[in-house]
């Protein structure tokens, strides 16, 4: 392709190369190239740089709201931080605070518990106590009847006396504690 335009150059008798542009092709080219730079400098550049330092400011001052978003987000942290940390010394004091009042309460119950105990356990003494008294003059009564019974049959006379009666009832209940006492003292 190159040779048949080489051959088409030398046949109209000029010798031109195809690589080479003509003089008058680059006076024009060069006219028509500085009137769009100029229109391009004058209108165009200004326009873009007019759009770039617009997204620029736009991007600065989004950085910037970030930026205090984030102090703000840091300083909401660290509050929030203190809060919790409040909080828990404030749980641990209440914590506290239950268990004295925990142990106070079972110290409380365990003292009404043992002065309730010691009431009824003197209260169920006194009450045997009586008890024991009145079973023994039951006790003596029955044992006095029945000892006059067997006196009366031992001696063969009647013990209708009462004085009489009481009397032998008297010494035979006195000889009976004497024995026990003795027994006792033997055992010992």
């Amino acid at each position: 392709m190159l040779h048949a335009v080489l051959s088409a150059a030398t046949e109209g008798g000029e010798t031109h190369s195809p690589v080479i542009p003509e003089g008058y092709d680059i006076l024009w080219s060069s006219v028509c190239f500085v009137i769009i730079l100029i229109f391009f400098w004058k209108y165009v550049l200004p326009r873009v740089q007019k759009m770039l330092d617009e997204r620029a400011e736009a991007i600065e001052g989004n950085i910037a709201k970030a930026d205090e978003a984030q102090r703000k987000a840091e300083a909401a942290l660290e509050e929030y931080t203190a809060q919790l940390a409040d909080a828990r010394a404030e749980a641990g004091q209440i914590r506290e605070t239950a268990r004295e009042d925990g142990k106070k309460i079972v110290a409380e119950a365990k003292d009404a518990a043992v002065s309730e105990a010691a009431r009824v356990t003197a209260g169920a003494q006194a009450q045997i106590e009586a008890e024991r008294q009145s079973a023994l003059v039951s006790l003596r009564s029955e044992v006095g009847t029945i000892a006059i019974d067997l006196a009366s049959g031992v001696i063969g006379e009647s013990l209708t006396d009462d004085q009489k009666a009481q009397a032998v009832v008297d010494r035979f209940l006195a000889d009976l504690e004497a024995s026990e006492k003795a027994a006792a003292g033997e055992t010992k």
